[in-house]
């Protein structure tokens, strides 16, 4: 070799150069997104999404970003944990992520399935601790089955937006969802994908950590204030509405309320309690999202048709029976959501049918067994067969001074009229006969409102015959 050192300057060239692309090229592995915070000195929120995601999640998920971008925060940090749940509500959650002024990114903690996938890849990145997983994401009905083809295709278009949004690889995205797609060198057809946290790096969908305090360390955020997200009492109210155990209760007290209503005369308690019940069950539904305004009118409708059926046109006619169907749809549609699935619909079947079954069972004791009850008839709630004297009726003040007193007919008494008993006037009523006005009378038994007469002048007769 004719220069020896020159050849040793271009070899340390070389590999310097070698590893300087080895180096970029580890770390854009390792670093598949862009790490920013918004306020390096602002808390982070951390919010969780455990458990199965269903409406009220949405809610609170939005008050928090909101609350984080108000607040300054540095970083929003989504702690999922779920097996997925209704798909409604994690578009909702995912566009509350993707508008959201403050960065937000999904620490997988460690399942991100089905919808949990889906608001994860809304993020603007993904963390995943060892032994997470994330995918699986192919909508399901109510009986486990995979959804209809309209199901997927709309699911599987979301995913691959959201994937193309970050610039990730689309397809891998779409095989969450469908199980006729391969991936070349990923997964063949036939298989549901689910990602491991080494697959998911290795496909630059996310980013590998220990834990918390790593996730804390690679954002640079490790000394800020951490402010974690908790359920406040009206969205534990608004759940608790809309929980499909409770709902019907909702639903039958306001029907009841509303028929008892509108068979009593005026306004009063039941109809007070009706809308009450009502008004719970759509305004829980209408701030988790559920109920929507077709719902509103098609029930308001039938209330009108109902109303009008009842106060204008008495009987059961067609407008009262188009009337409770337009409530009956109204409700239903409130009870399904944006994207209903499978099992939404039996869901919302089910709390239809317990309601009306509490409703008929309701009606029955209400109108059966309530009445014969006898505390609610010593009460005066409800008035017995009977009215006697022994539960504390009387129809008028008793006047047993007036027995045996006499007077004149100032009426004819045919059986009954008016007798003159001193300078008191007296409804009084003939014992048997016709007695003429101006006949002296005399009282023979007074028993609350009725004076029994006869002529005055039988009294000796009827004497001796006793005698």
């Amino acid at each position: 070799m004719k220069n020896p050192m020159r050849a040793i300057r271009i070899a340390l060239i070389a590999l310097f150069l070698a590893g300087g692309a080895t180096l970029w090229i580890s770390e854009s592995i390792a670093q598949p997104f862009e790490l920013r915070v918004a306020n390096s000195d602002g808390p982070i929120y951390r919010i969780p999404i455990h458990g199965v995601i269903e409406l009220g999640l949405a809610p609170f998920v939005e008050r928090g970003i909101a609350e984080a971008a108000r607040a300054g925060a540095s970083v929003v940090i989504l702690d999922v944990d779920t097996p997925g749940g209704r798909v409604d509500a994690a578009k909702r959650i995912a566009d509350a992520v993707a508008t959201s002024e403050v960065p937000v990114y999904a620490f997988v903690n460690p399942e991100a399935s089905s919808a949990g996938a889906l608001i994860s890849l809304a993020a603007d990145g993904i963390f995943m601790r060892p032994t997470a997983t994330i995918g699986a994401a192919a909508p399901v009905d109510g009986t486990g089955e995979l959804a209809s083809e309209k199901m997927v295709s709309a699911m599987r278009s979301t995913m691959r937006s959201l994937a193309e949004a970050r610039g990730l690889d689309p397809s891998v995205a779409e095989a969450m969802v469908d199980e006729n797609l391969a991936v070349e060198g990923v997964i063949e057809a036939g298989q549901l994908l689910t990602l491991t946290t080494n697959e998911a790096v290795e496909l630059d969908y996310a980013r590998f950590v220990e834990g918390w305090d790593d996730l804390l360390g690679a954002l640079e955020v490790q000394g800020n204030r951490v402010v974690m997200m908790e359920v406040n009492w009206a969205e534990r109210v608004v759940r608790f509405l809309s929980h499909p155990v409770v709902a019907p209760f909702l639903l039958s007290l306001g029907f009841l309320g509303l028929l008892v209503e509108i068979k009593t005369p005026g306004f009063g308690l039941a109809g007070g309690a009706g809308i009450l019940a009502l008004s719970l069950f759509f305004g829980s539904h209408l701030i988790i999202g559920l109920a929507g305004a077709e719902g509103l009118i098609l029930f308001g409708i039938g209330v009108t048709l109902l109303l009008i059926e009842v106060i204008l046109i008495p009987g059961v006619g067609i407008l009262g029976i188009l009337g409770g169907i337009g409530m009956l749809v109204g409700v239903y549609l409130s009870l399904l959501g944006g994207l209903p699935s499978g099992e939404d619909y039996a869901r919302a079947s089910s709390i239809l049918a317990a309601s009306l079954t509490m409703i008929v069972i309701s009606s029955w004791f209400l109108v059966r067994r309530l009445p014969a009850n006898r505390r609610l008839t010593r009460l005066g709630i409800f008035l017995g067969e009977v009215t006697d004297r022994e539960t504390g009726y009387t129809s008028a003040v008793r006047r047993g001074d007036l027995k045996d007193r006499e007077g004149v007919a100032m009426t004819d008494l045919r059986p009954s009229g008016t007798g003159i008993f001193g300078d008191e006037r007296v409804d009084v009523v003939s014992e048997s006969e016709w007695i003429e006005a101006g006949t002296p009378i005399r009282i023979v038994s007074s028993e609350g409102y009725r004076h029994v007469v006869r002529p005055a002048e039988s009294r000796q007769e009827i004497e001796s015959e006793h005698s």
